[in-house]
């Protein structure tokens, strides 16, 4: 029997802020905006986090990523069902800056707080 593979550790809340922060950078978000095969965009986010002193490589940030913005589309999903309670998931508030005003995200409920009257 092969010896197996061993685990990455897992990931501590500080790092999961670091990578948020990293992946909510505007050059970041244009650069996975304009493409889909983004895999230097991961390796760049990669090099940001060893900068910041964190040993992951560029598919584990693009897995963590896609783990995330999945929990907050489930969270926010859940919330727009009337009759449910409130939902959220980790982060929530971190990453409704990045993916709160993302088109493929289920639409909020807003309260508009524009003139009376209408129009």
């Amino acid at each position: 029997m092969p010896p197996r593979a061993k685990r990455a550790p897992v990931w501590s809340n500080g790092e999961f802020l670091d990578l948020i922060s990293v992946w909510e950078k505007e050059a970041v978000q244009s650069q996975l905006r304009s493409s889909h095969r983004n895999y230097d965009t991961f390796r760049q986010i990669s090099r940001d986090m060893m900068e910041r002193g964190y040993d992951r490589d560029a598919l584990q940030c693009r897995i963590k990523v896609k783990a995330l913005r999945s929990a907050y589309r489930k969270a926010r999903e859940a919330n727009g069902c009337s009759r449910a309670p409130p939902t959220t998931c980790r982060f929530y508030k971190e990453l409704d800056t990045i993916l709160g005003g993302d088109a493929t995200s289920t639409p909020s409920t807003t309260v508009d707080h524009g003139r009376a009257g209408g129009g």
